[in-house]
């Protein structure tokens, strides 16, 4: 009896050591466990705060550097419309348009400021107003023909060196970059009688490209972007969403589907400038339609973009329960029926969601419209797909490789309305997919 119950003592104990050693196993392995976990959360929030800063970083340099775009100072000249110094010979409004305004401007600023001598200093005093003040002054005569022989006060825009030197310096009289001295003292002069204002830019807006900075605006570009956007969305949405279909619901599994997901699967890897070689040789060269269009540039993106929009309206689709088309078949309605009746309005949120993510990604494209010759100076706004036109992403690309100083806030500016655009297309496709999954 002894020995069995010191063999049941014995049991007990080693039970008891091995429970005790397994509780501490466990606890360890708890502990290493809860570390990790805390060491991959704080880790994941490091590289979430991370990704914010830098995001935060960049759009807050960029607001930075933009700042200056948006103001602009203005110069109050006053203009003496003398017959003779406009070299008129008749009073009609044709005469008007075609009179010496150059000489009109030379010999007002000699008046405004006598003290001017010296052929270098008068070329010098003459380059401090921008090269449309001419034009200006046309336009005041031409609203205001009873203008002429008489004494105008007239605002015109500074040249962008003396617009940026009032930007970074202010009005201190001394030189600064391509700023002289004599000319840092003339802007004083005119601050200090209250002849330079600063206003808002709204001529950013509302003018086309210029290689003058000051003269300079983004509404061309952004006019081409809504032209090419909208050739590329009318283009791409219902032929990518019928691919999508055409191949989800009726093309049969055989080599030649398969032969066709794997090209468009490798489509969607291709550098964006070989669709840009594509639409140089074969709808410029071959079809002969005209180059720096908008209807071109949106074909272009159009066949980039397909592929991303396929890809994701086809997941979309494949994500519908066959138990939709099950009922949908066994209530009498055909296949057609089926795929546009009940497959594709469950489908239509992550359509939306992929036609998002190509437009976007299109929206962005500069190298395929280098190609296809987008990177044109065009001045004119265009009316239509066929007119001469540029983009945003090119625009930028140009006003970034101008040396120009003040094509530096102008460059941000850009990308700015760049993002304001992407934000409203982006909103505008949000809202339509919440009204779709409603609509379900």
């Amino acid at each position: 009896m002894t020995n069995s119950a010191n063999q049941q003592n014995s049991s007990q104990a080693s039970s008891s050591m091995n429970r005790s050693a397994t509780t501490e196993k466990v606890k360890r392995s708890l502990t290493r466990r809860h570390r990790n976990e805390t060491i991959f959360k704080t880790a994941g929030l490091l590289s979430v705060s991370l990704g914010f800063l830098l995001v935060f970083s960049l759009i807050s340099d960029i607001v930075v550097k933009a700042l200056p775009a948006f103001h602009q100072h203005w110069v109050k000249l006053e203009i003496d419309y003398r017959a003779d110094w406009l070299n008129l010979e008749s009073l009609d409004i044709e005469a008007l348009k075609s009179a010496d305004y150059r000489k009109v401007l030379k010999e007002s600023l000699k008046v405004m400021n006598p003290e001017v001598s010296g052929r270098r200093d008068k070329r010098e005093f003459a380059k401090m107003v921008s090269t449309n003040a001419e034009f200006r002054i046309k336009d005041a005569l031409i609203a205001s023909p009873e203008l002429l022989g008489k004494k105008a006060q007239v605002w015109v825009k500074l040249d962008d060196d003396i617009d940026s030197y009032l930007k970074e310096v202010g009005v201190s009289g001394e030189a600064g970059v391509r700023v002289s001295e004599k000319q840092a003292n003339w802007v004083k002069g005119w601050y200090d009688a209250g002849l330079i204002e600063k206003r808002w830019n709204t001529d950013f807006f509302s003018t086309g490209v210029s290689r003058e900075p000051e003269l300079a605006g983004v509404q061309g570009a952004l006019m081409g972007t809504l032209l090419t956007m909208m050739v590329t969305l009318l283009l791409s949405f219902p032929l990518g969403v019928a691919a999508a279909i055409y191949l989800e619901e009726f093309a049969p599994q055989n080599r030649w589907t398969d032969f066709i997901e794997v090209n468009i699967n490798n489509l969607a890897a291709v550098p964006s400038i070989v669709f840009g070689l594509l639409g140089l040789a074969v709808i410029i060269n071959l079809f002969g339609l005209p180059r720096s269009t908008p209807l071109v540039g949106g074909i272009v993106l159009t066949l980039m973009t397909l592929p991303t929009i396929i890809i994701a309206s086809r997941a979309s689709i494949k994500a519908v329960p066959p138990s939709i088309r099950e009922a949908a078949l066994g209530l009498g309605a055909s296949k057609m029926q089926v795929a546009f009746s009940h497959v594709l309005p469950m489908a239509m949120p992550g359509i939306i969601t992929g036609t998002i993510i190509g437009m976007a990604q299109a929206l962005g494209e500069t190298a395929p419209l280098l190609m296809i010759g987008m990177v044109a100076f065009i001045v004119d706004v265009p009316g239509g797909v066929l007119d001469p036109a540029t983009v945003m992403p090119v625009q930028i690309f140009l006003w970034a490789d101008s040396p120009e100083r003040a094509f530096v806030a102008k460059t941000s500016a850009a990308i700015l309305v760049l993002l304001g655009f992407l934000m409203i297309m982006n909103s505008s496709a949000a809202f339509l997919r919440k009204k779709f999954e409603k609509r379900v």
